[in-house]
């Protein structure tokens, strides 16, 4: 039988500050991560954000949206409902369950170790493909679900110099350990939807346990940027004023070799699409068909061109130019330019790329 972890984060923001995203969580020590695990040829600190700070999580001084202190909400945190639910099911089973809360990147990291394989005569840590250890995240919002995916990209990913020959051509990390996705937030009815409604997973606690005991790892993509983070379901850029209407900005666009913008015209938003959490935007279709399995990336910018009437009437109309490939690029030509990534708030100040990894992470999936 199986040993299941059942890790929840100790902040439901990703960043900037919560947990997960490169400092601690709920009054632990910022930098607690101070012993890098990644195969890299320099130390990286992960960031969401162009600004160069890094994520640091709440103190004890920091405000959370219920009005109390981090210490506060961390000294009355249980584990909720529906992981308790999840427990109970794994233990009827006869799994041997063990719940874990992380309040850090390193707390984090101390429970992905537990996927490691054997040694390698290379001397990369590379995950265990026969582990008897199951993950289960029992997530908030897909924020915490990427950061978790993000500790295991820095742990597994080998240096660009320690690629092995095993590694696939089209990768640049090994196939990630299969983790079960909890929600602990029901569904919502709106338009976007988190990812584990638009991948059609198990909500029910005990419907996740029988994904983690009896399924089989449903193989994703994953998009990783040259920020250091990955991405889940996708990025939207752009941003509105106070009256809801768009801005616009400016920024080349690339996808491959197909250039969407070349950042001399105005653009209202642009959509980065792995899954479809930002297929639409204020019911204009961005992208029309975006697949987590199919390897590439679907793009869309939506841009504003004015048109004259039969009478000579001006009116604006949204074009909205798409393209599919490998790896889009978006270099922003002044200021800075507001999106969400994931759900989880930032600003690009310079370019950033992102890029396929095809069939890199995998959900237990009935």
């Amino acid at each position: 039988m199986y040993d299941v972890v059942l890790l929840t984060l100790g902040s439901e923001r990703d960043a900037p500050g919560g947990c997960g995203s490169g400092g601690a969580c709920c009054g632990g020590a910022a930098g607690a991560d101070t012993a890098p695990t990644s195969q890299t040829d320099t130390d990286q600190i992960d960031t969401d954000t162009d600004s160069g700070q890094t994520d640091t999580g709440p103190t004890s001084t920091d405000q959370t949206d219920t009005g109390r202190t981090a210490a506060e909400q961390c000294a009355t945190e249980r584990p909720r409902v529906p992981v308790l639910a999840c427990a109970d099911a794994l233990n009827a089973r006869g799994a041997r369950v063990e719940t874990v809360t992380a309040r850090s990147d390193a707390e984090i990291d101390a429970v992905l170790a537990r996927l490691d394989g054997p040694a390698r005569p290379d001397g990369l840590t590379w995950p265990d493909p026969d582990s008897k250890t199951r993950l289960v995240v029992a997530t908030a919002s897909d924020g915490q679900l990427r950061a978790v995916l993000r500790r295991l990209v820095k742990r597994y990913a080998p240096a660009p110099s320690k690629r092995p020959a095993d590694l696939p051509g089209n990768r640049t990390l090994p196939d990630l350990p299969a983790v079960a996705v909890l929600p602990l937030d029901p569904a919502r009815g709106d338009a976007h939807r988190d990812l584990a409604a638009q991948l059609g997973l198990p909500r029910d606690p005990a419907a996740v346990a029988a994904a983690v005991l009896d399924g089989t790892p449903r193989r994703l993509d994953l998009l990783r940027n040259d920020g250091g983070s990955v991405t889940l379901d996708g990025a939207l850029l752009g941003a509105a004023d106070d009256a809801g209407r768009p801005l616009h900005w400016r920024a080349r666009v690339e996808v491959d070799d197909t250039i969407l913008s070349d950042g001399a015209e105005p653009l209202l938003a642009c959509a980065v699409g792995n899954a479809g959490g930002y297929a639409t935007l204020n019911d204009v279709a961005l992208l029309t068909a975006p697949d987590p399995a199919d390897g590439q990336v679907e793009v869309a910018v939506a841009v504003p061109v004015v048109v004259r009437s039969a009478w000579g009437r001006k009116r604006v109309r949204l074009e909205v130019r798409r393209a599919r490939g490998r790896a889009v690029s978006v270099l922003p030509r002044e200021g800075k330019v507001p999106y969400l990534d994931d759900g989880v708030e930032g600003e690009l100040t310079r370019k950033r790329s992102w890029w396929v990894e095809p069939g890199a992470w995998a959900v237990w999936s009935i």
